[in-house]
């Protein structure tokens, strides 16, 4: 299957993903769903373009479609704690 047919048939999908705004000033952006799946950029804009580069490569991987394959996001929720 072609990279354009792999990553048409899971248009619409919602992943999560996890944002982070580092001490450098630099936004790192990781999907907690695949292994390794993270990225980063000089803005927010700038972090979610290279995020999706990286799952769209990534979901050439046929271990990684079937993750996406049996993967419902019902609901996200992030929290922090002060230790």
């Amino acid at each position: 299957m072609s990279r354009i047919n792999i990553v048409k048939k899971h248009l619409g999908r919602q992943l999560p993903l996890i944002v982070q705004k580092g001490e450098d000033g630099f936004y790192v952006v990781e999907c907690p769903l695949f292994d390794g799946c993270y990225s980063q950029g000089k803005t927010l804009d700038e972090a979610l373009v290279n995020i999706r580069e990286v799952i769209d490569l990534i979901l050439e991987e046929k271990e990684t479609r079937e993750t996406l394959k049996h993967y419902h996001l019902e609901e996200v929720s992030l929290h922090t704690i002060t230790v």
